[in-house]
């Protein structure tokens, strides 16, 4: 783990949640002082749920700037996720008060963000610090959100699966249908014509 390019301000931008079938996409970016390492840092998929919880209260305190976005899923369904994805960065980027020179995008495909160069790398979140800083923000914020709507909906067991696609949450459709929170474009089901 390191960074792209010494000597410059690199922003990592990264998301969570784009193949779920409920609930919102979120993005982060994060800009790390330059002599930042923590031996656990790494892509949030590869870490327990507890590991992200720490690194999260440690990133937020030792970040010299980070931005949090968010594309709710009525806005997924109208401009679908990959978009919604591309804005939820955006979003994330325009809350930094320190501009970056180089942003660094998680994946093979980003909308170029106005004025900063940006360059795509895929497993970027398990190679560079700053994206898997972003990584880890994306991750912790959308899974305590979705907690939070699994307090409204219980049926369909949001505070273990966050949304995504398990057995026990399509079941859970099958038998009591789609939410206000779930996002219609997504195939929900493999029968997706007894949904409607």
């Amino acid at each position: 783990m390191g960074y792209y390019q010494w000597g410059i301000i690199e922003a990592g931008c990264d998301e969570a949640g784009r193949g779920c079938l409920a609930g919102p996409v979120v993005a982060a970016a994060v800009i790390l002082p330059a002599d930042y390492t923590h031996e656990d840092l790494n892509d949030s998929k590869l870490l327990t749920p507890e590991q992200r919880v720490v690194l999260r209260e440690e990133i937020l305190a030792r970040a010299i700037d980070y931005g949090i976005g968010m594309v709710d899923n009525e806005e997924i369904d109208r401009i679908n996720i990959l978009k919604a994805s591309f804005k939820a960065m955006h979003i994330a980027l325009n809350q930094l008060k320190k501009k970056p020179q180089l942003i660094l995008v998680d994946g093979n495909r980003f909308e170029p963000y106005p004025g900063i160069e940006n360059v795509c790398i895929i497993k970027g979140d398990s190679l560079y610090n700053p994206i898997a800083a972003a990584s880890i923000l994306a991750k912790t914020c959308r899974d305590e959100l979705m907690r939070q709507y699994a307090e409204e909906f219980p049926d369909y067991h949001w505070h273990t699966n966050v949304g995504y696609p398990t057995l026990q949450h399509r079941q859970a459709i099958r038998e009591f249908g789609l939410t206000k929170l779930h996002r219609k474009s997504f195939r929900q089901l493999p029968e997706q014509l007894e949904l409607f």
